[in-house]
């Protein structure tokens, strides 16, 4: 059996890092609390590296996920109405521990997105091509404009863009919560799913050349794709930062629209570009492994347990029947609880490992899936 690649593992050990910090202001009640230094410096990292790229990435490696899976079957001999079978059984699953994430825990929810998205998207792991390319240019047109009309109403009416799709609960009891969730739970999905799908697409034309398979095979393009995307997605969310922050004043309607739409395509390419990073970084890494990349492909390996443990951790630290920090931290404190947050998943990741533990949701997935 061939050894397992490093590459896929150490970018969504990476990628929950992303995803953690594009997370946990959304608890905050009052983001300026604290220094104002501080919150303005977070505010632009926020902002050029972490809004609208953490949701790409992942949308990139799970798309790779489900090519790889496909070939892992083929493998073994699947045929492909089998493989295409498991595939959205395994995307109905999802929907489901997604719905439960949301009912129980918070209502900030990507499983039930990327669920949705497997089943939809399924038919596309034998389309040509050409065909996925087209795919992604014309379904990133259309994210990009559902992504950044939020952004464009955010600067519009001077709102902190770390501060959209806020689930600061306030003084609300559990009751209200869930009645809440529920009710938002569809469109909450229908919305994520047409943000995430080129990226998804993204992921599988990458993964059909086994870009994080075999990085040292496509050094060179992943070099040139790693300084290109970082560079365009800086410049792209650089306007939409300076009128977050104040800096630019009475920037004109059209301007405001353009940087709004600028952040939100140039954050798809500098997520994309994270994985692209990644792969780099493991081609070095397999040859010298140190101790934190076993850590964080440990951390890759069991990223649905430990996305969901994220959950449980900003609820217990945010929450009124928590420590009730929702309103004394601000966005720098947010983005602290955040980096904290992974440090301890990865730790619990590492002592999974040296156990010889699986992650507990990855095996559930596992046995719902495949029905044994």
């Amino acid at each position: 059996m061939a050894a397992r690649a490093l590459a896929p593992d150490l970018a969504r050990g990476v990628m929950l890092l992303a995803i953690a910090l594009a997370h946990a202001p959304l608890f905050v009640v009052t983001v300026n609390r604290g220094s104002a230094v501080a919150n303005e410096i977070a505010g632009f990292f926020y902002l050029i590296f972490v809004h609208n790229h953490a949701r790409p990435m992942f949308a990139f490696l799970f798309g790779y996920a489900l090519v790889q899976l496909m070939d892992r079957q083929l493998r073994r001999g699947s045929d492909w109405v089998s493989i295409r079978k498991l595939q959205r059984r395994r995307g109905w699953w999802l929907v489901v521990i997604g719905f439960v994430h949301v009912a129980v825990l918070v209502p900030i929810d990507i499983l039930a997105v990327y669920g949705v998205a497997a089943v939809l998207l399924a038919g596309l792991l034998r389309a040509k091509d050409t065909l996925l390319v087209w795919a992604t240019g014309i379904s990133l047109a259309v994210s990009t404009f559902v992504v950044g009309f939020p952004m464009w109403r955010a600067m519009s009416h001077h709102v902190a863009a770390y501060t959209l799709g806020t689930i600061a609960v306030g003084d609300k009891d559990f009751g209200e919560m869930f009645l809440a969730r529920i009710q938002n739970w569809p469109y909450g999905v229908a919305v994520g799913v047409v943000s995430i799908i080129p990226g998804v697409i993204a992921g599988m034309w990458a993964a059909r050349r086994r870009l994080l398979e075999q990085p040292a095979q496509h050094r060179r393009f992943l070099l040139r794709a790693a300084v290109l995307t970082t560079v365009v997605s800086v410049a792209g969310g650089v306007p939409a930062a300076l009128i977050q922050e104040g800096e630019w004043t009475q920037p004109s309607e059209a301007a405001v629209w353009i940087a709004a739409l600028a952040q939100a395509l140039t954050g798809f390419v500098g997520g994309i570009g994270m994985a692209a990073i990644m792969a780099l970084v493991a081609i070095v890494a397999v040859r010298r492994r140190k101790l934190l990349t076993t850590a964080v492909e440990a951390l890759g390996q069991r990223s649905l347990s430990l996305y969901l443990f994220q959950s449980v951790a900003f609820v217990a630290v945010f929450h009124p029947y928590g420590l009730g920090l929702q309103d004394e931290l601000g966005l720098t404190g947010a983005l602290g609880v955040a980096a904290a947050t992974w440090l301890v998943s990865l730790v619990i990741a590492d002592l999974m490992r040296r156990g010889g533990h699986r992650g507990p949701a990855e095996i559930l997935l596992r046995r719902l899936a495949y029905r044994r």
